[in-house]
This record gives C-alpha cells, structure tokens and sequence, in this order.
C-alpha cells in the first residue's frame, strides 16, 4: 500500500486520473485567466503553490506573453478527521486480534492486548486520521514587452526555468 501513496503530480485536473488533483485553468479576457491547482492527501501546500505558479508561467507563454501578475490570490485547506476501526479489533474475527509492544515509562517493555488490557490506548480499536488537502487558486493578468515595475509581476520564462527541475509530471505527461 505505502507504494501507492503519492502526492498529485503536476496534471491537468481529470476524473480519469490514478491520482486525485491536478491543475485547471478557466480564461476570463484574452489577457487574463483564473488558475487553480488541487492536491490530494499527500501533496503539500509548497508544492500546491509552486505548481500554480508554474502553471500561471506556462498559460503566460502558451499565450505569446511575457509576464503575468497575481491579481488575487487563496489557497484553502481542507481537513477531515476520520475513525478507523484497527482491522483485528476484538469483535471483529472472533477471537483473533492483535497485541502491540510499547515502552511504558519507568516500567519497561510491555505487551498491550485488546482483551486482557481494554481502554484508552490507541483508543480502544480505532485510529484517528487527519486528513489535509490543499488548493490553491489565482486570477492572473498577462503582459508583453518589459514589465512594470511591480512585486507581484513574475517573468514567466524565468519561472518556468527556475521550477522546472522540481516539477513531479506522470509517467506518460511529457515535460
């Protein structure tokens, strides 16, 4: 299982995908576009952010522009928590259940086992998950020529120079 748990690679968004999340992009005016990237469970909020921005350089040249500016920017953060019951719980297969080691303390090694030690620990057959996904969206407006000067105008070739190394595409997505 642990093979399968990857973060969202850099992706249009599609339901088709193996992996959930990827990069969309609606077009507003001809100079301006609204970019969003979603991550799943196991994509950071850096790298959400780096691909929108990466995404924004790419929709600028793809355009015939120079430069894009960030017009307005958010990023959300979805947390879900969620109960999973320990596979061998008692109950569950009968008698079959599993035993756990741990240090307790001052008193050494000690064995927990669901039907002779019941209680809080590890909460009594169920593990508590958190859950975080990240999406971050932007409106960019698209320029030629020499950029104003601003903070918040990027260069697009630059950008594309600077990520393009840190960039995780699928197997069969070109770069």
């Amino acid at each position: 299982m642990a093979g399968c748990a990857t973060s969202t690679p850099y992706q249009p968004q599609t339901i088709a995908s193996d992996v959930e999340g990827g990069y969309s992009s609606d077009q507003l005016a001809a100079d301006r576009y609204r970019v969003e990237f979603r991550g799943n469970q196991f994509t950071s909020r850096e790298q959400v952010e780096t691909y929108l921005l990466f995404r924004a350089a790419e929709l600028a040249r793809q355009n015939g522009f120079d430069w894009f500016r960030t017009v307005r920017t958010n990023t959300d953060e979805d947390v879900q928590q969620r109960l999973v019951r320990e596979p061998f719980y008692p109950g569950r297969y009968g008698y079959f259940g599993s035993t756990w080691g741990y240090y307790g303390g001052g008193f050494g090694w000690r064995i927990w086992d669901p039907f002779v030690t019941p209680g809080p620990f590890l909460g009594g057959g169920i593990d508590v998950r958190t859950i975080e996904r990240y999406r971050a969206t932007a409106t960019i407006a698209m320029g030629r020529g020499a950029p104003p000067s601003d903070p918040s105008i990027f260069n697009a070739d630059r950008v594309i120079a600077e990520l393009r190394d840190s960039i995780e595409r699928p197997e069969n997505m070109p770069r």
